[in-house]
């Protein structure tokens, strides 16, 4: 009787304990669905997908808060914060020596300032909240934290790949690009258990490559953009293959 008390403890303070009585599985499927369906009735624009996004971000948002409370969702600062940082930079850096070396500079000024809230608000906070909270917290709880860092990496990648302003081309070495830049992310994720660096070197990212050094001129874009995104994809990988956990006690769920 002691013993069965124990592990029924045990279980109710686990840190992957959901704040709702809803099955794990059903969690997953609300998760995946829920969102982009009601943002869906809110639609996007021939120029941006903000509305999208931003549904995203908000429904993100107030499900996080219900089924795993603030402290669940991944937004610790501190040390995770810094180690989060230092770990995207080095995908930051590779993709900008590589963006330098292949694609000629088209330098942009206009619109910086609006340019840098959409990106740090819409494609990184929203996205990876949903990508990195919702969904690897639900993942790590049914199927471990491995799992779930490399499941939410590729659900990033789609989401980005689809609705993202950098997705210039639409090709299969643009989709495994985003794919394992999301798994990249994910394991950092998993590693430091927070996914506010990498959603703050995301923003960085985006607006020095895509806004301030401007978008790729058109007469390169179908040459040289995808070896852009092979090479980096490879630096990816490397980092991927050094941050991958050894044990569980690597997790930082």
């Amino acid at each position: 009787m002691a013993k069965k008390s124990k592990q029924r403890i045990h279980k109710q303070s686990s840190p992957l304990a959901a704040k709702t009585t809803l099955p794990v599985t059903v969690r997953l499927v609300l998760i995946l669905l829920l969102p982009f369906a009601l943002t869906l009735i809110l639609g996007g624009s021939e120029d941006s997908n903000a509305p999208i996004l931003g549904g995203l971000g908000v429904i993100s948002w107030f499900i996080g808060l219900f089924w795993l409370g603030l402290p669940g969702m991944g937004l610790r600062g501190g040390r995770p914060l810094f180690a989060g940082i230092g770990f995207a930079t080095l995908g930051w850096l590779a993709f900008l020596f590589f963006r330098f070396s292949f694609i000629s500079l088209n330098l942009n000024a206009a619109d910086s300032g609006r340019s840098f809230v959409y990106l740090l608000l819409f494609e990184a906070f929203a996205t990876q909240l949903w990508a990195f909270s919702l969904l690897f917290r639900t993942l790590a709880e049914w199927r471990g934290g491995l799992t779930a860092a490399v499941a939410s990496g590729i659900a990033f990648g789609a989401v980005a790949f689809v609705l993202f302003q950098e997705a210039y081309d639409s090709n299969i070495t643009s989709l495994l690009y985003f794919i394992v830049w999301g798994v990249f992310y994910g394991i950092i994720r998993l590693r430091t258990g927070s996914f506010l660096g990498t959603m703050l070197i995301q923003t960085l990212h985006s607006f020095t490559v895509w806004v301030a050094l401007g978008p790729p001129p058109v007469l390169t874009a179908a040459d040289r953009l995808p070896t852009v995104y092979l090479l980096t994809g490879l630096v990816y990988a490397v980092v991927i293959w050094r941050l991958w956990p050894k044990e569980e006690a690597d997790y930082r769920l």
